[in-house]
């Protein structure tokens, strides 16, 4: 995984050139990996970063400024998402990272695909907004059900990705067996509208950027999960709940989606000074954050202190508690 960015060394280089050699030594970057760049991670990762950071030289919270933490340059990186950002930030390659709720769970505890392979040095500072399946289907396919996709050309989506895990375990339950390949959400996108796909699935908070493009151009159709059939998804993934994609949440979707969803949470690791995390938690959760993500993404209205504690089910980090225990969120 490349996580020095060419965007990276142009800050770099901007921040040294206004601030001068010595502020610029004086900063700390912070890594926080997110998703494939036409997906939610991406952007609300970006938004993030933007409102923790306060590099040296900038302006303070209250004259105007980022309310971030003083000297922190926080980057989002585009990575494979969940089960990547995990794996990078038990080994110490990313600071911190966005991940599905089951990411988390069975990183920390080595269940599931991380059997022998636990991360526990993962611990959450915020859980932030659903994460809905979609299952897109080229304009004008119908699926009766999901056993219809049997003999199809399907996207499961990127290798390293929460999602995928999902994907085959609810394949195996309905013992499809179709033409699987592993891609992210840009190439899912593009071989549907190249006629290479019939459909694919992809979770994450509506609305894709690169699915906004699609219904523009080729457009695109989404499969409604049955009641039995998100029932019966809940019973095999516990951590995906019912949810909805309304009507309009995509242009050319004029119909509501049932669907699953899973919870995506911000988490980092247990070697991360408890200081640098309760300035980072305090950070997320000001007014001047509350406005950059209520303006920044349709998804970021729903990343609300109130629910940063939601599902999760494993420890906080020390830094984050801090922070949570000084507003009454936790005893």
């Amino acid at each position: 995984m490349k996580f020095q960015s060419k965007l990276t060394m142009a800050l770099v280089a901007g921040l040294m050139a206004v601030g001068g050699v010595a502020q610029a030594q004086d900063m700390k970057f912070w890594r926080i990996g997110t998703g494939g760049a036409g997906g939610t991670y991406f952007p609300i990762g970006g938004l993030i970063a933007n409102a923790i950071s306060s590099p040296p030289g900038s302006r303070s919270c209250a004259k105007g400024g980022t309310c971030g933490v003083p000297g922190l340059v926080a980057i989002a990186v585009s990575t494979n998402a969940s089960v990547a950002n995990m794996n990078a930030i038990q080994a110490g390659q990313l600071d911190a990272g966005l991940a599905g709720a089951q990411s988390v769970t069975q990183g920390y505890e080595g269940t599931g695909k991380f059997v022998g392979n636990k991360k526990d040095k993962v611990r959450v500072i915020a859980n932030l907004y659903p994460e809905d399946m979609h299952l897109v289907l080229k304009k004008g396919l119908k699926l009766n059900s999901l056993k219809d996709l049997n003999g199809k050309k399907i996207g499961v989506a990127a290798a390293g990705s929460g999602t995928q895990v999902s994907v085959k375990m609810i394949l195996k339950h309905y013992n499809i067996k179709a033409d699987e390949n592993e891609l992210n959400l840009g190439q899912s996108t593009q071989r549907l509208a190249d006629g290479q796909l019939d459909a694919f699935f992809y979770a994450g908070g509506w609305p894709f950027a690169a699915l906004i493009q699609l219904g523009s151009t080729k457009g695109f159709d989404l499969y409604r999960f049955s009641a039995d059939e998100i029932k019966a998804i809940n019973s095999i993934i516990p951590y995906y709940v019912p949810s909805m994609i309304p009507a309009g949440g995509y242009e050319n979707i004029t119909y509501d989606v049932p669907t699953v969803a899973v919870n995506g949470q911000l988490v980092t690791s247990v070697d991360q000074p408890a200081d640098l995390v309760y300035g980072i938690t305090k950070a997320l959760w000001s007014k001047k954050t509350r406005g950059l993500l209520d303006k920044g993404h349709s998804k970021g209205k729903q990343i609300r202190m109130e629910t940063a504690l939601k599902g999760v089910l494993i420890p906080l980090h020390p830094g984050a508690e801090k922070f949570y225990k000084e507003v009454g969120m936790i005893k």
